[in-house]
């Protein structure tokens, strides 16, 4: 196997394994076994929050969004898109808001993949 085959295949593994964490509800334990812990997270330029850098940060975020959320009304998690060390996955969620707001939300997810661990994540939305 080449050097490149074998980056794809840790890549795809790595991308299987999200998804399939994610698929389950499972955002926590994803991140405790796929991500590095300097991993960095952006979201569009116009949040509150547009970058997270190091695991932690990131736990932060992900735990604030949590809070604000009253009801889960359904999501989805397409199979990842493999190219090199890079992936891409669609993913969506429905949830109602503790304001009572209902959000209805579709993403694009591009991860790059270092390691055997997820560096950096970028959602388009």
């Amino acid at each position: 196997m080449s050097t490149q085959e074998q980056l794809v295949s840790e890549t795809q593994n790595v991308a299987n394994r999200l998804v399939e964490l994610c698929s389950q509800g499972k955002f926590n334990e994803a991140q405790d076994e796929l991500f590095h812990e300097n991993a960095t997270s952006a979201e569009p330029a116009h949040t509150t929050m547009p970058v997270a850098e190091g695991l932690a940060a990131i736990r932060e975020r992900g735990k604030q969004f949590q809070d604000g959320i009253a009801e889960n009304n359904g999501g989805y998690v397409n199979a990842p898109i493999v190219a090199g060390n890079h992936f891409a996955v669609a993913m969506g969620m429905d949830v109602t808001m503790k304001d009572g707001n209902r959000m209805k939300m579709d993403e694009v997810a591009v991860y790059k993949v270092a390691d055997g661990k997820i560096v950096s994540e970028q959602f388009f939305y």
